[in-house]
């Protein structure tokens, strides 16, 4: 006897029970696909966490060691007479088949004033999204959120700032003052120093090399 032959022979209230039971095998189905792939998830972004932060971590011990050794080579290429001007900071250094550059330039930063103006601001957004349908998920909202990120220093960036600028056709009033108290303390410059290697290949060309995830 087939399987449609076993189906005509069921009553109603059979067919019915059968049909309940089916959809509930179907229902634990999906509910253990579901537990499997968050299980998964969770285990890949443990795994993924687990070897992230010690990189890091060694990372920034590497920047900061570098950071220090540099400037103490820099002093005593000062004291050698090897530097153009006594307030120097930029060099260049060659040994063998490798080379270091050390850059050394002033960059756009803010006072005081702007971390008030990042507070008021977070503020308003807060009570920007209240009133919008979108909530968090709003795009200027998220968008206004990700400029106002810090860099490492625990400093404004003033590119992103500038995009905040970009904004204020979308936004009121108050959003314009904000911006204006980020304009009024961005008045002071910094240093900022990156470091470039480079490693000369079997051609004698020098090849820059990226201690950057991106470029590996």
């Amino acid at each position: 006897m087939d399987k449609l032959d076993v189906l005509k022979g069921l009553s109603p209230e059979e067919k019915k029970e059968l049909l309940k039971q089916l959809q509930n095998e179907e229902k634990e189905d999906k509910r253990s696909r579901r537990d499997a792939y968050e299980g998964l998830r969770a285990q890949f972004m443990l795994d993924v966490k687990n070897k992230l932060f010690p990189v890091v971590a060694d990372v920034k011990a590497f920047r900061d060691w570098l950071e220090g050794e540099s400037n103490a080579f820099c002093d005593t290429m000062r004291d050698y007479g090897q530097l153009r001007k006594s307030d120097q900071s930029s060099f260049t250094i060659v040994d063998g088949d490798m080379k270091l550059e050390v850059k050394s330039n002033k960059v756009k930063s803010f006072d005081e004033r702007a971390d008030l103006a990042a507070e008021r601001l977070i503020n308003y957004l807060k009570e920007y999204v209240g009133r919008t349908e979108k909530g968090v998920d709003d795009p200027m909202y998220q968008l206004a959120m990700t400029l106002l990120e810090r860099n490492k220093q625990g400093d404004l960036d003033y590119k992103s700032i500038s995009k905040l600028y970009e904004l204020e056709p979308r936004f009121d009033a108050e959003y314009a003052e904000i911006m204006g108290l980020f304009r009024e303390s961005n008045v002071v410059y910094k240093t900022a120093v990156n470091y470039y290697f480079h490693k000369r290949d079997e051609n004698g060309v020098w090849r820059r090399i990226e201690p950057s995830f991106c470029r590996l």
